[in-house]
């Protein structure tokens, strides 16, 4: 063999020893219900199954073609997974708007705890003008930030987190039902109040979940298995998971607070020294939006910038006239689209 014969045959052997562990690691993602340090690889599944095609492409034309296919299939069927996450250039629209309902919003931001352009974040709730926010990383000059949209947003809870950097937080221009008070869940990883929407009374959380395994993910889910089982027949809930929506962790917390995940409105999380661009096309899915009970969801949309490392999620969604209506109604929605910390207010 050839000094080039012999170079391209180590070449084709590294190639190989990379795509069987891609095709590992695409493996181990499902299997995140068994341990969460499998779960782990299931949030890069679908940059793995890209890249484990292209390895398998490069490999077609050599002694390995067999090899090449059958992993290049895998990775095909591994992509299919995630499909639903895909970039979208506009607003997801889940049912046509009611013409006998209201229309209601909720806007989901991860703040970035020390983002350096505040007045964006007021600046796009001034124009949105949602009903109700769901807020994270909402560190201490966030309290000071957010004080100046406190005639506009009266009803609020603030949630410290230990750190006093991933605390999370829920306005609501809509007043809390009567009789009822927001609280704070274990070390502020979650918000919850009972917002009066039109009479209609309808539980709201802002959750905010750690990094995945070997961070603490895990067990703060179960730590948050209470409170997320509280929330009532209607409800709402929002935030920064941390975790992409086929994951077994974001599955963990549908399945504990009875909820149904909404479609994904796309990649909302990339490392912040990377471009905006590359966050909408090749990030992390890891905004979710949860609902039950008589909440129906019309659509969803990514906004724009706001200086943080995460897009903002604008949600529409509608409430029935009877606030007894059957849960089936909200899973048909959704169908026709493929001891607690005292809060400072």
């Amino acid at each position: 063999m050839t000094t080039g014969g012999a170079r391209l045959s180590m070449m084709a052997q590294l190639i190989v020893l990379a795509m069987i562990a891609c095709s590992a690691a695409l493996l181990a993602g499902f299997f995140g219900a068994l341990h969460p340090a499998f779960d782990s690889f299931s949030h890069f599944r679908m940059h793995l199954s890209l890249l484990t095609a292209l390895l398998a492409l490069a490999l077609l034309a050599g002694p390995y073609r067999l090899q090449a296919v059958a992993v290049l299939v895998f990775a095909i069927a591994c992509f299919a997974t995630t499909t639903g996450a895909l970039p979208r250039l506009s607003a997801q629209q889940a049912v046509a708007k009611p013409a006998d309902r209201i229309t209601y919003s909720l806007l989901q931001m991860n703040l970035r705890f020390n983002n350096p352009t505040p007045k964006k974040v007021l600046s796009l709730i001034g124009r949105t003008n949602p009903d109700v926010i769901t807020l994270d990383e909402v560190s201490g000059m966030w309290a000071k930030e957010l004080s100046y949209i406190a005639g506009a947003y009266p009803y609020r809870i603030l949630c410290d987190y230990p750190n006093g950097i991933f605390g999370v937080a829920l306005l609501s221009r809509r007043p809390f039902a009567a009789g009822t008070a927001p609280r704070c869940e274990p070390r502020g990883a979650m918000a919850t109040a009972m917002i009066d929407f039109g009479g209609i009374p309808v539980n709201v959380a802002a959750i905010h979940l750690s990094w995945p395994w070997p961070k603490e993910q895990y067990w703060q889910i179960g730590e948050l298995a209470q409170p997320l089982a509280a929330l009532g027949e209607t409800a709402i809930m929002a935030g920064d998971c941390n975790a992409v929506p086929w994951s077994a962790a974001v599955r963990r917390v549908a399945r504990m607070s009875g909820m149904t995940l909404m479609p994904s409105a796309g990649p909302t999380w990339i490392h912040r020294t990377l471009p905006d661009f590359l966050r909408r096309y090749a990030g992390l899915p890891i905004d979710q939006v949860f609902s039950k009970g008589g909440v129906t969801i019309l659509s969803s949309a990514r906004l724009e910038d706001i200086g943080s490392d995460h897009l903002p999620v604008l949600v529409e969604f509608t409430l029935p006239t009877d606030s007894n209506a059957p849960e089936d109604e909200h899973k048909s929605a959704l169908a026709a689209n493929d001891a607690p910390n005292k809060p400072r207010s």
